[in-house]
């Protein structure tokens, strides 16, 4: 009975470490929108970054972070 119990432990521990990165990543996608909005790109990059980070959250932001910040006219 034993085994149960620290299954149902890990189980916790597991979804308290699922529940943290879960809400990092909303946080980092969250601050890229409100990011790409507030700022001018050249061109269409704005719209182009706007639909890769809403498609596809996690890659998106991660390039947004590494090439699309380097893409920004002005920061407000």
């Amino acid at each position: 009975m034993h085994d149960f119990a620290m299954m149902g432990a890990m189980g916790v521990a597991a979804f308290l470490v699922f529940g943290i990165i879960a809400t990092a990543i909303f946080a980092l996608w969250l601050w890229a929108l409100v990011d790409i909005l507030k700022n001018e790109f050249t061109g269409s990059n704005k719209i182009i970054w706007l639909l890769l980070v809403i498609a596809v959250p996690l890659i998106g932001v991660i390039l947004y972070y590494l090439i699309g910040r380097e893409q920004k006219i002005s920061d407000k």
